[in-house]
């Protein structure tokens, strides 16, 4: 499978609930590097997954609503824990949503199958949720 992956960054505040998460149950920062990977059985006529600047504007649409907010305020992770195991689900989940509503074009909506996003708070600590985009 072939595979193409963009990078952005995106600035939260947030706070953790439950004793597990010690200070970081106050109000905190977070900075994290967004890896964007699509992955695609077979190339496009001029021999990419997808068009980076299409997808770099992409990502940086999706992550626009989110980028130096209080994710705590806001209604869709109400009441949940903004993990970055939980923030890269909700940008996967906001990514395909793009994809299927035909972003990067109709082609490549039938020929990606795969994508994952990675959150990189620092070099030793990421996490990411990958699944297809066509479930």
């Amino acid at each position: 499978m072939y595979g193409m992956t963009l990078t952005n960054h995106l600035m939260i505040a947030h706070r953790m609930r439950g004793e597990r998460f010690g200070p970081a149950q106050r109000l905190h920062g977070a900075t994290f590097e967004v890896e964007l990977s699509l992955f695609a059985e077979r190339l496009d006529g001029d021999g990419v997954v997808a068009d980076m600047g299409q997808v770099a504007q992409l990502l940086a649409a999706v992550l626009a609503p989110l980028n130096y907010r209080d994710l705590d305020e806001l209604p869709r992770f109400a009441g949940r824990n903004t993990t970055s195991e939980v923030l890269a689900a909700a940008i996967h989940a906001d990514v395909c949503a793009q994809l299927r509503a035909g972003a990067l074009g109709r082609d490549e909506l039938e020929r990606i199958r795969q994508v994952r996003v990675v959150l990189r708070e620092n070099p030793q600590a990421w996490a990411s949720f990958e699944g297809p985009l066509h479930p």
